[in-house]
């Protein structure tokens, strides 16, 4: 018997096959690089909470890279019920707030908020549900939807300046 060639049919079909997977690759790297997609390990933030019965709020950024203030989302709720007006910084004389707030969430300070910066708020009588001491206060700050920590405290008396403070640190690629 003599050996007939067979086909180098096999071999065309495997280096297609590859290289379908080597553009494949390409076009997913690709995408993603264009959406901003952080595709590194997480990067930690932590945050300090303070509260009082008078309505102050103070949030205190302790370590991360620098964020964007007007892009951040903040979420506060007392006791599990939402703030009815809930702080969009950077502002001043917002709905539900009184006066203007200081640090970063005041609309005349720089966008960029540092590690090591303190921002605060005092809540109006317009808003609801009122702060008063003894009460879980649980403040939420997103970016483009994405958590960047969740930070909790209990609402200290209204004599007290200071409240009490909570730290959290959540690794988020959304910084």
């Amino acid at each position: 018997m003599t050996a007939q060639p067979r086909g180098i049919a096999p071999v065309v079909g495997t280096l297609l096959l590859l290289a379908c997977c080597v553009v494949v690759s390409g076009v997913v790297a690709a995408s993603l690089a264009d959406t901003g997609a952080d595709i590194a390990a997480p990067i930690p933030a932590a945050f300090d909470l303070a509260a009082s019965a008078d309505g102050t709020i103070a949030l205190t950024y302790r370590s991360g890279p620098p964020l964007d203030v007007a892009a951040l989302g903040i979420t506060a709720t007392v006791d599990g019920h939402p703030l009815r007006y809930q702080p969009s910084p950077p502002f001043v004389g917002q709905r539900g707030f009184d006066g203007a707030p200081t640090g970063p969430f005041n609309a005349a300070s720089d966008a960029t908020w540092h590690a090591g910066e303190r921002a605060t708020l005092r809540l109006a009588g317009t808003n609801a549900p009122q702060i008063h001491a003894g009460d879980r206060l649980t403040v939420r700050l997103t970016r483009a939807g994405l958590p960047i920590a969740t930070v909790r405290t209990r609402v200290e008396p209204a004599q007290s300046s200071s409240g009490t403070r909570a730290s959290v640190v959540i690794a988020t690629s959304g910084l």
